[in-house]
């Protein structure tokens, strides 16, 4: 008996670890080719919609393979599939807050690595015209409840944002929800991205 729910724990675990990330994987892949498609099609603006992709997510201390396409939402079903924006917070390179949360250990773990970030490193998210780079300025864990790390100004809910700032939020510490890792990052660049073509 003892062997047997032995074997059901390290399976489950095997599904959680490496599972998870499987279904990630092959979301991500299609996320991407919809992406690429929607890129090269015309269009005059984004159009957001709950579990589309809309813009991808590259860290360089992550290495050059480190590539996920960024979903509108962040209900459990959408961070399945990849990191999600939280809807109402700012867009990329817009002035004001733009949210990310991600997983830490399951899903593919986008945000795995989030607490070896430091001061400086870039953050760069791709859009259809551009690509914006962010400086990452510090990190805090908070309460899961602290929505504070949200505002237009993190901490400031009146306060009037006056640049562009970055947020990716994650469990902390590894393998617990009982806290939040937040990454607080500030527009540094703007660069048009290799391959576009028209207005952004």
């Amino acid at each position: 008996m003892l062997i047997t729910i032995g074997l059901v724990l390290i399976l489950f675990i095997a599904y959680e670890l490496w599972g998870t990330g499987e279904y990630t994987r092959n979301a991500q892949r299609d996320l991407d080719r919809d992406l690429k498609h929607a890129w090269s099609a015309p269009a005059d603006h984004i159009k957001l919609a709950d579990g589309k992709g809309f813009a991808v997510l590259r860290i360089p201390r992550f290495g050059a393979k480190y590539r996920f396409v960024i979903l509108q939402g962040t209900s459990e079903p959408i961070l399945r599939r990849g990191p999600g924006h939280y809807k109402g917070t700012a867009l990329p390179g817009r002035r004001g807050n733009f949210v990310v949360s991600g997983h830490r250990t399951t899903y593919e773990a986008p945000f795995n690595k989030a607490g070896e970030l430091r001061a400086g490193d870039d953050i760069i998210v791709d859009t259809r015209y551009r690509e914006y780079v962010y400086k990452v300025t510090e990190k805090r864990v908070v309460a899961p409840t602290d929505i504070a790390v949200t505002y237009p100004v993190p901490f400031h809910r009146t306060a009037r944002p006056k640049h562009a700032l970055i947020t990716l939020t994650t469990c902390h510490p590894m393998y617990s929800a009982s806290h939040r890792l937040i990454i607080f990052g500030r527009l540094a660049e703007r660069r048009v991205r290799p391959g576009s073509v028209g207005k952004g």
